[in-house]
């Protein structure tokens, strides 16, 4: 049984795993999408979206936070200034994990895990803005009636 156990150890020590999280993180901040099996892609998503909010406010004590996990100081500055600009208004949900079929060596699950707002693809359809209908009734507007004096 699995009960209370909420950390995919993926096979490797505690501080093997923090730098590994830490690794993947720095290079998903730099360049925006990386290709990795799905249960790497599953704790890296845990583990950098908790960052990615922390960004958004621009504090010393933010920025410490992130750098004491990330460990590189040009990847809290990219997110500090390129990311958090990008997804300031989103309210979570800042990473997509797509899967990509086994790999060729050892049948391993693989997936691509990508920064939604950088992904020219999946927005070009949203640049749109979609208006939502609230009701099935339009507004109940007066036109002016026109009168028939002329005739």
């Amino acid at each position: 049984m699995r009960h209370g156990k909420k950390v995919n150890h993926l096979g490797r020590q505690t501080a093997h795993r923090k730098a590994m999280l830490a690794n993947m993180a720095c290079s998903l901040i730099e360049h925006k999408r990386i290709n990795t099996t799905v249960a790497k892609a599953k704790a890296l998503k845990q583990f950098v979206e908790p960052m990615i909010t922390k960004s958004k406010s621009d504090t010393t004590h933010n920025r410490r936070i992130v750098f004491s996990r990330l460990r590189q100081k040009e990847a809290v500055t990219e997110l500090f200034r390129d990311v958090a600009a990008k997804i300031g208004d989103r309210p979570g949900g800042y990473t997509r994990i797509i899967k990509l079929g086994n790999r060729l060596g050892d049948n391993a699950d693989m997936a691509m895990i990508e920064l939604v707002d950088y992904n020219e693809i999946y927005n070009a359809d949203k640049s749109k803005k979609k208006t939502t209908r609230r009701s099935r009734r339009g507004k109940a507007t007066t036109a002016p009636v026109a009168s028939n004096e002329e005739e």
